[in-house]
């Protein structure tokens, strides 16, 4: 994924809408906000942060950014293929996988969200990833993406923070989701991946309603 894409690092979870979930949640992670989906529980006085998106996309992308602590605001935009959650540096390119995705012109620190729904380029039953290159990142958010856990160590052995093939095992220290890529599709994905094209053009648009008049987003 990373040699096709130009990433240094390709972190595979069950849809794009999780993949934007966790790299909102990744850049809000030490805003104060309620750990809720309901914008008015809020604590008096705490403003989540505004993310800015286009008034028509795909309905999960709004509630991601709820569910990570933000607000969802919207603006006018045509867009095609991506799209950025503005200000993150997160990008929504669920209509647009190609090979080096990360040229020149994708900032350093950039969040590129992509699907591998069957309807997609890159398609199967499920699936998404966050491609960037963030090292820290990387290691939060492979843990978010699998209930907080370190792969290929118990919850036992993680919870009691021991020596494991001589390396030190840290204990819990990030919420996480459950949202792990299942090993079967990872596998189809990989080799449906050797004969995709070294470009692709973007997805043409669904015929998105408009989510502004929404009044769950407002």
């Amino acid at each position: 994924m990373c040699e096709y894409t130009g990433a240094l690092f390709a972190v595979a979870v069950n849809s794009c809408t999780m993949a934007l979930l966790l790299a909102v949640a990744w850049h809000l992670r030490d805003e104060p906000h309620c750990d809720c989906g309901d914008l008015s529980d809020l604590a008096p006085g705490v403003m989540r942060k505004q993310i800015e998106i286009p008034r028509r996309t795909y309905v999960s992308v709004p509630m991601s950014i709820i569910h990570a602590g933000g607000k969802p605001v919207f603006r006018d935009e045509e867009w095609r293929g991506a799209y950025q959650l503005k200000p993150l540096p997160v990008w929504d390119s669920a209509r647009l996988f190609t090979s080096g995705m990360l040229h020149p012109s994708q900032k350093q620190g950039d969040m590129i969200c992509v699907s591998f729904h069957a309807s997609k380029t890159l398609g199967d039953t499920q699936g998404g990833a966050i491609l960037h290159d963030d090292p820290e990142a990387d290691e939060w958010l492979r843990r978010a993406r699998f209930d907080g856990r370190i792969e290929g160590v118990t919850p036992m052995e993680q919870h009691l923070t021991g020596r494991l093939l001589d390396r030190k095992v840290e204990g819990f220290s990030v919420i996480g989701w459950h949202c792990y890529l299942s090993p079967d599709v990872a596998a189809r994905l990989l080799l449906k991946l050797y004969s995709l094209p070294r470009h692709n053009d973007p997805l043409p648009s669904d015929d998105y309603p408009d989510l502004s008049h929404m009044d769950i987003f407002r």
